[in-house]
């Protein structure tokens, strides 16, 4: 019979953890909740205390339902059965089985309504932003503008008989497009999302750039499809940042062969290095989320969720930037 060490058996003995229980517990500890509830709780439900019939479900309970929704992708029956066939999903939301049940899918839905009508989830996203600055992961270093096509369901086999008249169509390259688009601007230092837009898929999008920029005149970095945004923000009588706005390829492509073409290819590679960290919070909500087409009808209802999208995508990003040691984010 082979011998194993002590050590050897205890790490044999240990519970296995999956990439589920990871992933929650560090969310766990990076989201503030008790800011959050601080900030929600007046009003949620405020007038239910002392009135007949079932309580609400606690707001902190809710809450964490809520963000297992947004970073799983389900439909609020499928959340609902996904709590009860994942014990790490109830461990986080601190359901017992034998004693209690799962909010059903209405009482989430009245939840995510409730969100919607108040404009919480935006509220949400400030708070985490702030919680972040404070730990100083919004370097102010510049802002970096970049927008990303949402899809929506084309089809018309729907109670209206026609597609969402808020998503309209267009084109990118020889590819066509339906749905809607998610401007956001990002701390070029961090790759934090500070601000968000949304718009139907067809506006351009040097439109809301100004939406983006903050008030501290750092210098702003955007792709080819920007150019003219400074005389976009002259008009407007604002002060102008420092614009390193791409250069067309065509452009440079028209340039003849020699030293000055060869300094030009390196200055758009060092601003395209820095652009590339805008592309981190799309990634986090699209491939990580699984947010690849819109849940909703209507620009306020998925206006309201990408709020919520990449408030809890700059949480993963910190992650990945700062460890984390009892619950407080250490540089």
């Amino acid at each position: 019979m082979k011998q194993i060490t002590f050590a050897q058996a205890e790490h044999q003995n240990k519970k296995k953890v999956t990439r589920r229980e990871r992933f929650l517990a560090e969310m766990n500890v990076l989201v503030p909740w008790q800011r959050l509830l601080d900030a929600l709780s007046p009003s949620y439900y405020p007038d239910a205390a002392g009135k007949r019939g079932r309580p609400p479900t606690p707001l902190a309970r809710m809450l964490r339902i809520y963000f297992l929704q947004q970073w799983y992708g389900l439909a609020d029956e499928a959340l609902e059965d996904a709590i009860y066939d994942s014990q790490a999903m109830r461990d986080f939301v601190g359901i017992d089985l034998s004693i209690e049940s799962v909010p059903d899918a209405t009482t989430l839905l009245r939840f995510r309504h409730l969100l919607e009508r108040h404009s919480l989830t935006q509220r949400i996203f400030e708070e985490i932003n702030a919680t972040l600055a404070e730990r100083g992961l919004f370097m102010r270093e510049g802002t970096i503008v970049d927008a990303t096509i949402i899809a929506a369901a084309p089809s018309t086999k729907n109670k209206a008989k026609q597609r969402d008249p808020a998503m309209k169509q267009t084109r990118k390259g020889n590819q066509w497009y339906f749905g809607m688009k998610a401007h956001i601007g990002v701390d070029a230092a961090t790759g934090l999302t500070h601000s968000v837009v949304t718009t139907s898929a067809n506006q351009a999008d040097i439109t809301v750039a100004e939406q983006l920029l903050r008030d501290d005149k750092e210098p702003v970095y955007a792709d080819a499809g920007y150019t003219g945004l400074g005389k976009r923000l002259a008009e407007d009588g604002n002060t102008l940042p420092p614009l390193r706005i791409a250069t067309r390829r065509s452009t440079i492509k028209k340039m003849e062969d020699g030293p000055e073409k060869q300094i030009k290819q390196r200055i758009e590679h060092c601003k395209a290095s820095i652009r590339a960290k805008v592309e981190h919070p799309f990634h986090v909500i699209k491939n990580l989320f699984g947010h690849r087409k819109v849940r909703y009808r209507g620009m306020e209802k998925n206006q309201a969720q990408l709020f919520s999208l990449f408030a809890l995508a700059n949480l993963v990003l910190a992650k990945r930037c700062y460890a984390t040691t009892d619950g407080v984010i250490a540089s």
